[in-house]
């Protein structure tokens, strides 16, 4: 049985270079999940990465089975929001952080079978966030991305730049949530060496 990694299909949305880049992003299949606050202090975070992957893994196992497709789980996502962009580029007011923490899924999972594998995951690890997943479309279109290597709370100057440097030299304005992919699992790797990809939705600044 082949293997599906969308990390290889999709390599330029997922293998980000060191400058800013262009890209655009086609709508693609998520499990998701909506929160608001400090991920480092959350209980609600750390209780929906747990809901978002048991419910990732049981939809692997359910297409496996049902459909004879078998995928590699995709990396951890985070749409981040705030009233002020400040949040995120100086102060690091994480307390007025909203996010939606996401996993792609390919393009033949189905509703019945996201469904079917969060009913699964509820019932197998008494997930405390089960009740926040959801299964949806997201279409991010025109986007500028750059990979971030280091910790995660040094991200500030490069969003900086992105925004206030990059972005107007090429006439263009952020639209919607900045976004994070993590290539890393923060649990094994050096902060220093952490690699992710940091991605925003743009539009034409004369629109």
């Amino acid at each position: 049985m082949l293997n599906y990694d969308v990390k290889k299909d999709r390599r330029s949305l997922f293998t980000a270079k060191k400058r800013f880049e262009v890209v655009d992003v086609p709508a693609m299949k998520f499990l998701m999940a909506d929160g608001e606050g400090s991920p480092n202090t959350s209980q609600v975070y750390g209780d929906i990465v747990r809901a978002l992957y048991a419910t990732a893994y049981a939809v692997r196992a359910l297409a496996i089975d049902e459909l004879g497709r078998k995928h590699t789980v995709g990396p951890l996502e985070g749409l981040w929001s705030a009233d002020d962009l400040k949040a995120f580029t100086s102060s690091r007011d994480e307390n007025e952080w909203q996010w939606r923490l996401m996993i792609v899924q390919p393009d033949w999972i189905t509703d019945e079978i996201a469904g079917e594998g969060l009913k699964r995951a509820i019932e197998k690890k008494d997930l405390a966030a089960g009740d926040r997943v959801r299964f949806g479309e997201f279409h991010e279109g025109t986007s500028v991305q750059v990979l971030h290597i280091g910790p995660y709370n040094e991200e500030g100057p490069t969003i900086a730049r992105m925004h206030d440097e990059y972005m107007p030299q090429q006439g263009l304005k952020p639209r919607g949530d900045h976004h994070e992919i993590y290539l890393s699992d923060a649990r094994r790797t050096d902060p220093s060496r952490l690699r992710t990809i940091l991605r925003q939705p743009v539009e034409s600044a004369g629109s």
